[in-house]
């Protein structure tokens, strides 16, 4: 039986705005084994962000409790957060959050930086590694601004990897991509889903929870749906049917 990533037991956050409070998220509880791909989607002021951002160490429920890896996360302190969030999770953003002026092999070196037990060889040779693993193996030298935003994304992949997270948590990973980018990124989230890792991804786009094997749905700060997927589509597949786009258009 696979051991619990991610649980959260009657979680609820709420924000105090002016005179109004905002109740983000009202009782959410759900259990993440080790190896599921679990897409969460929602509209805009479903909760989604606010989940995204307790998911990720970013913030704390008012109430209820947040089990990341074992850990209980409500009542650390922020440090504790961060070096937390540093060591189990690894990030992707729709943004990329990539440094311009930086290197492939020295973005993804970054969350290595503040481990001290990883010296500077193992932590060059640690992210080498996570390129070659998304299909960077050529592009180690390589500034963001000589790189392809499915490029970009893949180094921001390999970046969420390095540490070897408990879970990858990926906002919108496809959201600034085209149709054809977007299914090669997805092509790598199912080989890496594959080989046993851990996705939450977040969206808004419900296509993409065709490729996940479960899907989670917020509604109103609560949870509406949560769906095993029976029939995942692969993704390598759908890219091969697509179109190859007409490079005179």
């Amino acid at each position: 039986m696979s051991k619990p990533v991610i649980e959260l037991q009657n979680v609820k956050r709420k924000f105090i705005v002016g005179e109004e409070v905002v109740r983000a998220l009202r009782g959410v509880s759900f259990t993440i084994n080790e190896g599921e791909f679990v897409t969460i989607m929602g509209t805009s002021g479903s909760g989604k962000s606010t989940l995204l951002n307790t998911l990720g160490c970013l913030d704390t429920p008012t109430s209820g409790e947040y089990i990341l890896d074992g850990t209980p996360v409500r009542t650390m302190s922020r440090n504790q957060r961060a070096i937390l969030r540093n060591r189990k999770i690894g990030f992707v953003f729709q943004n990329y959050n990539l440094l311009a002026k930086t290197t492939a092999v020295e973005n993804v070196e970054l969350p290595l930086m503040y481990n001290s037990e990883v010296s500077a060889s193992e932590r060059r040779r640690r992210a080498i590694e996570a390129l070659k693993a998304v299909g960077l193996g050529d592009r180690l030298e390589h500034k963001s601004n000589q790189m392809s935003g499915g490029q970009m994304q893949r180094v921001a992949i390999a970046r969420a990897l390095v540490n070897n997270p408990a879970v990858i948590l990926a906002d919108e990973a496809t959201g600034n991509l085209d149709t054809r980018t977007s299914f090669e990124i997805l092509v790598l989230f199912q080989k890496l889903h594959a080989e046993g890792r851990t996705i939450i991804f977040v969206t808004h786009n419900p296509e993409i929870a065709q490729y996940s094997s479960r899907t989670i749905t917020l509604r109103d700060g609560k949870i509406k749906d949560d769906i095993v997927n029976n029939n995942i589509l692969n993704a390598a597949k759908t890219l091969a049917e697509l179109p190859i786009p007409d490079e005179n258009n």
